[in-house]
């Protein structure tokens, strides 16, 4: 596998796209200047506004006039810097809370005590103990990596070593467990001197974050258009991952324009159509709806003209590997039913859903291939954390 980083601005939209094997995996859009301060991964002193007895849900300000959802059963171990009465949560009470998923449409942020530090290795986990490895990771990684990172969970926090960990040199996961401990015991020691509303660690801005978050396995490039950003970058992996600092460069031919090299103004435009064409001829309609997105598998203009389960499963196996890029370039979340075309043999069938599931792993956000109903439509999750590239861009329009 071939990877590289690339990111660009076009007018005042900066976008970080994510190739492998040269074709176009992820696309990431966020504004040079982002007015919406409550980000994902932001921890806050914040304050309990109200209490909803009957959810066992808490509404907590982290900002004058910003109320984010709080889950009081799944958060037992708050971090307070202030406590109003006996009662173990009450209006007034302030707390550590950490941004863990971004508003969406009409439902406020949401915010937990269970602190998470994040290194391009390992993740620091406070409010959960236990030590872990991604489950991407085969067997005997998995072993090796939770006995390494068990000498540095406590009885407050524990260890997630990340995909990344994989073949990382053992002196760098050192090197990152104990600063994410070093951090950690900042955060806890100074958060008790801080008012209301401070925020005691902001998340590097969203093309930073890319840069821990991508698969580090074959990444060559980390190719950069804009000047102001390419320092940015080096500055960061200078700091945070110097390790990736000879794979960094910036672009500097103004005759052709990285964005207009990788065709990136007209894969963003393709991206929030409703129809995507396959080389076979046939078609995907995706619909995002309030509850769950739908992608329709369609034959459309296939020249094949045998209405068998052969020729189908040829479509539908084309139609499986795209349907998981465009789910993780759309960056769909939540429930995903595909309507694959109906295939009366079972064997085609175990054929089609295993390929899906090997393509839907390759999503570093965590996707599962659920079950297949009686009417033969795949149920597919996939884990909610940032806007889907639709209902960002449509923001901005409006």
């Amino acid at each position: 596998m071939n990877r590289k980083l690339i990111i660009t601005k076009i007018e005042d939209k900066i976008i970080t796209t994510v190739l492998e094997n040269e074709k176009v995996v992820e696309l990431h859009v966020s504004k040079d200047e982002e007015n919406d301060s409550i980000k994902l991964g932001n921890i806050y002193v914040g304050r309990v506004k109200n209490i909803v007895a009957n959810i066992k849900a808490a509404f907590i300000e982290v900002a004058p006039g910003v109320e984010c959802y709080y889950a009081i059963d799944e958060n037992p171990t708050p971090i307070f810097t202030k406590k109003i009465g006996k009662k173990p949560f009450c209006i007034g009470d302030e707390l550590l809370v950490q941004v863990s998923k971004e508003a969406v449409k009409t439902k406020a942020p949401t915010v937990s005590s269970k602190l998470n530090l994040t290194g391009k290795y390992a993740v620091l986990t406070y409010g959960d103990t236990r030590v872990g490895a991604s489950a991407k990771l085969a067997k005997e990684n998995k072993l090796r990596l939770i006995e390494f990172a068990t000498e540095y969970a406590t009885s407050e926090f524990g260890i997630i070593m990340r995909t990344n960990a994989k073949d990382a040199e053992p002196e760098l996961l050192h090197a990152e467990l104990a600063k994410l401990c070093r951090e950690y015991q900042h955060l806890k020691e100074h958060a008790s001197t801080r008012i209301c509303y401070s925020c005691m660690l902001g998340a590097p801005k969203e093309y930073l974050t890319e840069l821990k978050n991508i698969y580090q396995e074959g990444l060559t490039d980390i190719i950069i258009e804009d000047k102001t950003i390419y320092i940015e970058a080096k500055t960061y992996i200078e700091k945070e991952q110097p390790e990736d600092a000879d794979k960094l460069r910036l672009y500097e031919d103004k005759l052709l324009p990285l964005h207009k090299l990788y065709g990136i103004e007209s894969l963003l435009v393709n991206a929030l159509k409703e129809r995507v064409w396959l080389k076979s001829g046939a078609y995907l309609v995706i619909q995002p709806t309030e509850a769950l997105t739908v992608i329709d598998v369609n034959t459309g203009k296939c020249i094949s003209k045998k209405q068998d389960d052969e020729a189908y499963l040829k479509i539908n196996l084309e139609a499986a590997r795209e349907s998981a890029r465009q789910i993780r370039l759309r960056n769909l979340s939540g429930i995903i039913l595909v309507d694959f075309i109906n295939l009366s043999k079972e064997e085609y069938m175990d054929e089609l859903l295993s390929v899906f599931r090997q393509e839907l792993q390759k999503d570093p956000i965590v996707t599962s291939l659920v079950d297949v109903t009686k009417l033969q439509l795949v149920e597919v999750t996939r884990k909610k954390v940032r806007k889907p590239l639709h209902e960002i861009v449509t923001a901005w329009e409006e």
